[in-house]
């Protein structure tokens, strides 16, 4: 439906005023698909209308008294455009009650042409700026006043005009009230959407915060502890070359190449589990256990299932770090990986035995324990290490991570 009526139905969209209510006053900001221009050329037609139709106009006598009321409706009928913020509530609620009284003195005093039109605009004016119950009265008021100018002859007047015109020229003020809630309700959903595109932004930001938490967890748990072992060695290796025992010298070197050797195949590991959106759990973890050198290490227990791939990477990388460790921190031990699906949770436990060679001296970076748990926790699950105190692994060290299963129902 397309309202023919001169009203505000193009309207900018100023800010509200200090203190009024955000409910009732139109949002700020153009609304798309409505172009300011147009209120401007409406407003211009009706006055250029006027000024070639109304009459008489002159400088004496009734002409210089519809001249000045033409004037006045002049301005304000243009006044519309300014912004609310620029002008307070109670100087627009005086402008407006101004305007009418102006409107209908014009029509009385004109004796003929299109100053009904004054009215007709003003009142459309009223419902879009002012609070639906001051706009209704305002708009009352109007309507009366243009007839009671009409029907009562207060003033030349022109004949030709029914006294019921002036009934009609408080009309559009509904018009105005609908403009008002329809420019509300578009700004409403402007509003939302760009609060759900900065939601948006942010859990976008998280997720790769997130990702890149993980990533550096990643490349810690094959990296951080084999370099600093290689960067030990090389370091042995050249204080022994002052000393000229080579037989020394070329054990640290061997230890050097065997840990460059072991961190290529952990980082084969972490590319393949990086590239891969879903990994077999036990098919994985059992080959990750034989090539660290333990074969039939894995023993699983329960009804195995698929597990989400963000839980098999974790629990990948969590068996990764812990068997660096063992390997580093009890060479020679015996190692075992133990794999329990229960109907609650999934669970990864690592034991390895006391070293049975000599232990290389050197220090972690830290993080290792810190990045299992991190990675569990992400899950909802947690991560325990400590010394074996008992049973035929005593004197031996324990990594358990338990989490738990969410499979949709």
């Amino acid at each position: 439906m397309r309202y023919v009526l001169p009203v505000s139905a193009t309207e900018s969209t100023p800010p509200p005023a200090p203190g009024a209510d955000p409910r009732t006053t139109p949002p700020s900001g153009p609304v798309p698909g409505r172009d300011p221009r147009v209120q401007w050329g409406l407003n211009l037609a009706v006055v250029v209308v006027g000024a070639l139709t109304i009459r008489p106009m002159g400088f004496s006598g009734q002409g210089l008294a519809v001249t000045v009321l033409f004037v006045l409706n002049s301005a304000a009928l243009l006044a519309r455009a300014v912004p609310e913020h620029r002008i307070p509530p109670r100087v627009v609620l005086g402008w407006l009650t101004l305007g009418i009284v102006a409107a209908a003195a014009l029509i009385g005093a004109s004796g003929s042409g299109t100053s009904y039109l004054f009215a007709y605009f003003l009142a459309g004016h009223i419902g879009y700026r002012l609070e639906p119950r001051w706009a209704l009265a305002l708009a009352a008021a109007t309507s009366l006043l243009c007839a009671g100018v009409l029907h009562f002859h207060l003033g030349p007047g022109d004949p030709d005009l029914p006294w019921t015109l002036g009934l009609t020229t408080g009309a559009p003020v509904v018009v105005g009230i609908l403009n008002r809630t329809q420019r509300q309700a578009v700004r409403s959903a402007l509003s939302a959407a760009e609060s759900a595109e900065r939601a948006a932004r942010a859990e976008a930001r998280t997720a790769v915060l997130t990702e890149r938490a993980r990533i550096a967890r990643d490349v810690h748990d094959v990296l951080a502890h084999s370099l600093a072992g290689i960067n030990m060695q090389l370091e042995l290796a050249d204080a022994l070359l002052d000393t000229g025992d080579l037989a020394k010298v070329r054990e640290a070197t061997t230890k050097a190449h065997g840990l460059v050797k072991e961190s290529l195949k952990q980082a084969q590991w972490t590319v393949h589990a990086l590239r891969e959106d879903a990994l077999p759990l036990v098919e994985s973890l059992t080959a990750m256990v034989e090539s660290s050198g333990h074969p039939d290490a894995l023993t699983v227990t329960g009804t195995v299932r698929e597990a989400p791939p963000q839980v098999t990477q974790n629990l990948l990388r969590i068996a990764q770090e812990a068997l660096t460790n063992a390997a580093r921190h009890a060479p020679g031990g015996k190692i075992g990986v133990e794999l329990t699906f229960t109907a609650a949770s999934i669970t990864l436990r690592i034991r390895n035995r006391p070293a049975t060679r000599a232990v290389t001296p050197g220090t972690g970076s830290g993080m290792g324990l810190i990045g299992m748990r991190e990675r569990a926790a992400l899950l909802g699950g947690s991560v325990s290490a400590g010394p074996v105190t008992e049973g035929p692994d005593q004197g031996g060290w324990q990594v358990e991570a338990v989490i738990p299963d969410e499979r949709d129902e």
